[in-house]
């Protein structure tokens, strides 16, 4: 095994593209594991560590740029107002250690269904800045997952970044593991309140074979809180709505039976974390709007 470690992101984009096999490594704590435990033997390894810029974020008008190796730990510490869903997400991820490591970028690549940060970008929105010695492009985080531990990128392709719509809402975000450290979720659900446009956006986790929004269980949902005058007034959300959106939330799912769970579990499970993380994203608007109602 050769390992490539280029100074700067122009030598990382000429190294890929003179080696399309090349496995790129940042945090390491997907890729390292599988080598580990022989799972994988590349040809190269492509050492992403001293490309600085990797590491930094920017907040701008309408989203952040994260750049493809920035830890979860910073995401927690820096960016949970602009970034709420994935900060949560971040929080279960691992142990501190995995989490000062470890990055959106190397969820992003690895294209694992369990990847903790998947449901928050597809519940918040998301672009991924893919670029090769060819070029840049923004890859929609809808399209970007193509099959198991499969994703969109050219073989000459890396990520840099991940552009990530600021949260004009509230965003939750539900796992459910064996233990709260070192786990892999048996199921995860990601929801985001979008009230600019009165969209909601979800995103499971686990429960496909790629990580999936629950689209029946959205429009269903921005239906029903359209008709029902739900966003002006703020009022309770009923519990047959609240019971259908979960249901369908669960219908969304194309889960494997294996050593963490069953299918049947994981589809029960994500309907039950699809009406809670409802519940607790209406909470957090009604009581922003009876906030702001005071204050005037």
């Amino acid at each position: 095994m050769d390992f490539l470690r280029p100074a700067s992101w122009e030598e990382a984009l000429a190294a890929k593209a003179e080696h399309p096999t090349a496995v790129p490594i940042a945090g390491g704590t997907d890729v390292m594991v599988e080598i580990n435990f022989d799972h994988r033997r590349p040809e190269y390894l492509l050492d992403l560590n001293r490309i600085g810029e990797l590491s930094e974020w920017e907040v701008g008008q309408e989203s952040v740029r994260l750049g493809a190796s920035v830890p979860y730990s910073a995401i927690m510490e820096h960016l949970r107002t602009e970034l709420p869903g994935l900060a949560l997400a971040s929080h279960t991820v691992a142990s501190p250690q995995i989490r000062n490591r470890g990055g959106v970028g190397g969820n992003l690549g690895t294209a694992s269904p369990a990847g903790d940060a998947h449901p928050a970008l597809l519940a918040a929105g998301a672009d991924v800045e893919a670029e090769s010695v060819r070029g840049t492009r923004l890859i929609p985080i809808d399209t970007f997952y193509t099959g198991v531990k499969r994703n969109a990128l050219e073989p000459d392709e890396l990520i840099r970044a991940v552009h990530i719509r600021k949260a004009d809402g509230p965003q939750q975000y539900s796992k459910v593991g064996t233990r709260n450290a070192m786990v892999i979720a048996v199921c995860a659900f990601g929801l985001a309140l979008h009230p600019e446009t009165r969209t909601v956006r979800t995103g499971i986790g686990s429960a496909a074979p790629t990580p999936v929004r629950a689209r029946e269980a959205e429009a269903f949902l921005n239906a029903a809180l359209e008709e029902g005058g739900f966003w002006e007034s703020g009022k309770i959300i009923t519990p047959a709505i609240a019971k259908q959106f979960a249901a369908l939330a669960s219908g969304a799912c194309n889960p494997i039976d294996d050593v963490r769970g069953t299918a049947k579990y994981r589809r029960h499970a994500v309907g039950i974390m699809a009406r809670r993380t409802l519940g607790w994203t209406w909470e957090q608007y009604r009581g922003a709007g009876r906030t702001l109602e005071g204050a005037a």
